[in-house]
């Protein structure tokens, strides 16, 4: 079992070009928390991941009370959580708030942004993923505030051909543009998560890391092979061939939680996939377990703080 694509194929990922920056030194622009635009590019949105891919040029990230962090040509980050941030070429210049450059959001074409002086050039494409679910899953929830994608090197080599088609696609607008461009997004963010994965594990989230565990990482694949299984710890830690106290405690190191609530956090996942896909409350309810449609919206109120039905038709 591929856990990770179990978990990209249950969320909804929703990727977008913003706006193309051209900046030229000296500048400084502030980023605001995502929280201010997700309403209006997302509805229902409360937060969003930003990211920037440097095209030409460079730059400094700032982030407060964290050392800034050099992107060079071919990088790009993530904003997972959303975060403030300030994008400059050099340190200690005076930041322009990005939302006096740029019209409100929604635009009916992306910007194209120029500010700053006449010194050196640097190139900026900025977009947003969201995903409703994220809280649900411990993959996208534990990523750290910023990831760095190095694009010239090792593994994240292979992320360039999919930023190159992000800018071609972006500056030309060619028919259909809007739907390669979401989907080019979130192939950008799942191969940012494999960067992630599958480095030197001394910078991975601890849930990303946790999938080559050999505990833990097969606990997983048993979870997600039979997710609606009547299981327990004891029954998983004989699967897996450990004991029922040392896989609790790897498994809640390594993923934020105890195995069985990992899996009531999946199954809602599941179910907030297929509500979308149009099945009534009740009958997903009734699908993954619960006894009643009053239990089933309880517990999806706890984990997603709204019960199905505000929380679907926030996201119609």
């Amino acid at each position: 079992m591929d856990v990770l694509s179990d978990v990209l194929r249950n969320v909804r990922l929703q990727g977008a070009f913003l706006f193309f920056a051209e900046y030229r030194a000296p500048w400084c622009v502030a980023c605001p928390p995502s929280r201010m635009i997700a309403p209006l590019l997302v509805p229902g949105a409360r937060r969003l991941v930003i990211f920037h891919i440097v095209i030409d040029g460079s730059c400094l990230v700032n982030r407060p009370d964290e050392a800034p962090v050099r992107l060079e040509a071919g990088d790009a980050i993530l904003m997972a959580q959303g975060d403030p941030h300030h994008l400059a070429d050099e340190p200690g210049r005076d930041a322009v708030p990005l939302i006096e450059l740029l019209p409100m959001p929604p635009w009916k074409k992306a910007p194209y942004l120029v500010h700053g002086g006449d010194g050196t050039l640097t190139r900026v494409l900025c977009g947003f993923l969201h995903c409703a679910e994220a809280q649900l899953s411990p993959f996208l929830a534990s990523l750290p505030p910023l990831v760095h994608v190095h694009g010239r090197e090792g593994l994240a080599s292979s992320l360039l051909p999919v930023q190159r088609l992000l800018v071609d696609e972006a500056r030309h607008e060619k028919p259909g543009y809007g739907c390669v461009l979401s989907r080019l997004t979130e192939t950008f963010f799942v191969e940012a998560l494999r960067q992630q994965m599958t480095g030197d594990g001394a910078g991975a989230p601890r849930a990303l890391a946790a999938l080559k565990d050999p505990v833990v990482g097969d606990a997983l694949a048993r979870l997600h092979e039979e997710p609606l299984r009547e299981w327990d710890v004891e029954q998983l830690a004989r699967e897996v061939a450990v004991s029922r106290s040392l896989l609790a405690s790897r498994f809640t190191a390594s993923m934020g939680c105890p195995p069985m609530q990992y899996l009531t956090r999946w199954r809602l996942l599941i179910a907030a996939r297929r509500l979308h896909q149009g099945d009534s409350i009740a009958a997903v309810g009734a699908a993954i377990g619960y006894e009643s449609e009053a239990a089933f919206s309880r517990a999806f109120k706890r984990h997603l703080g709204e019960p199905p039905a505000t929380w679907l038709g926030q996201r119609a």
